[in-house]
């Protein structure tokens, strides 16, 4: 299990001191320091069964400056917002939960990193 945070995030604290809590074995990836390529977010979108629109946190700065919420969000426009998570992972919804099994889950509330933990092997 793989957990991708940004430390001054209060979810991603939660999300962390959850799985601490159940002693659940995993990896930190600071991912503003350690930044997933293209290639990767591709993968843990697939995982996550979702769109890199889906993911994507419109409201910050670098969203407003390359006006994010005026692109289509089409298939043919993929690969624009994966390189624009790519160049800019501040954009990326936190904390990501990639689990062992192959799945992937957004971990913004307690329920989806329990459906995290729910996924380890016994």
């Amino acid at each position: 299990m793989e957990i991708w945070i940004n430390p001054a995030c209060s979810k991603c604290r939660s999300a962390v001191k959850l799985l601490e809590a159940e002693g659940a074995g995993y990896t930190v990836r600071r991912y503003l320091e350690d930044p997933p390529t293209e290639g990767e977010l591709r993968a843990v979108l697939e995982r996550l069964g979702l769109e890199p629109w889906d993911i994507t946190r419109t409201q910050e700065t670098e969203a407003k400056e390359l006006g994010l919420r005026s692109w289509p969000k089409e298939t043919t426009e993929r690969a624009r917002w994966i390189a624009a998570l790519a160049e800019h992972p501040r954009l990326i919804q936190r904390p990501i939960i990639t689990s062992d099994d192959g799945s992937a889950v957004v971990g913004r509330s307690e329920e989806a990193v329990r459906e995290a933990l729910s996924r380890r092997p016994s």
